[in-house]
């Protein structure tokens, strides 16, 4: 794999956004075993970079991601080049990519250009939220070859995100999520003209940003947090904590302050 599979840009605008391009455009982003270890290494790096706040992740061409490269599966499966505790190891990698996505204490924005197909479906759904072209479309066929339609962790995110009945439906026959459904039923925020994609996803992370760094990170913690909670009790006292330790952040004085002053809050993340 070459280092370009995936392309890592910078903003210079002083927000700490991190524009994350998988870049093998000619197999519609297709992943490989090297590209997935370098995405889930870059994700580590990202989660731990004080200076990052939020990672907008895309792809390069006319897909978002197609999942895995099945013509590098099929010719290691043909050679026999794998065994049962590798491919276990590369699955729980491949798993391991949307994990990373949710844990880490960044906005992480899915910026979904074309299909995103079986795991790149689970790298958009992981993300915090999506924002989509009219040429997206979200598709997990693995029922249709003989697998099951759970795949990366798609069968506990769908039915959280667009209810039970639409995901199971969809996961059954295996059929595409095309882009004009997505929005209808709120799988993504909205619709960009495609040439606006990246910049539309920009705005909407600033937007985010505006917020304090406690404030942005320990929301994203509790709405993933309390999609498990055993209980609505359980899910107040994880707020509750919440609560008590942003009111000793220096940005929690800063902001009731401007509100007092009727001026913008400046944040140090402090």
């Amino acid at each position: 794999m070459m280092a370009e599979d995936i392309v890592v840009e910078r903003l210079t605008d002083g927000q700490g956004i991190a524009l994350v391009t998988l870049n093998r455009p000619a197999r519609m982003n297709a992943l490989l075993r090297e590209t997935v270890a370098r995405f889930n290494g870059l994700m580590d790096e990202l989660a731990a970079d004080a200076a990052c706040r939020a990672v907008i992740v895309t792809g390069a061409g006319r897909g978002f991601c197609s999942g895995q490269d099945l013509a590098a599966t099929n010719q290691r499966n043909q050679t026999g080049s794998s065994g049962v505790i590798e491919k276990l190891h590369w699955q729980q990698q491949f798993a391991g990519m949307g994990g990373r996505i949710r844990s880490m204490p960044k906005l992480v924005i899915a910026a979904v250009n074309g299909p995103a197909v079986g795991a790149g479906m689970a790298i958009a759904l992981s993300a915090d939220v999506r924002i989509a072209t009219p040429a997206a479309k979200f598709l997990v066929a693995a029922v249709r070859i003989g697998l099951t339609g759970g795949e990366s962790g798609i069968s506990y995110l769908l039915p959280r995100m667009i209810g039970a009945a639409r995901a199971f439906d969809i996961l059954l026959t295996g059929r595409a999520i095309e882009a004009e459904e997505a929005e209808r039923i709120g799988l993504v925020r909205s619709l960009s003209d495609p040439r606006s994609l990246i910049d539309d996803a920009i705005a909407y992370a600033r937007s985010v940003l505006a917020n304090s760094p406690y404030s942005v990170a320990h929301t994203k913690a509790l709405m993933w947090a309390n999609l498990d909670a055993n209980s609505y009790e359980a899910a107040i006292q994880a707020e509750n904590r919440a609560q008590i330790l942003g009111t000793m952040t220096e940005d929690y004085s800063e902001a009731t302050a401007a509100f007092m002053e009727k001026r913008p809050p400046h944040f140090s993340g402090r």
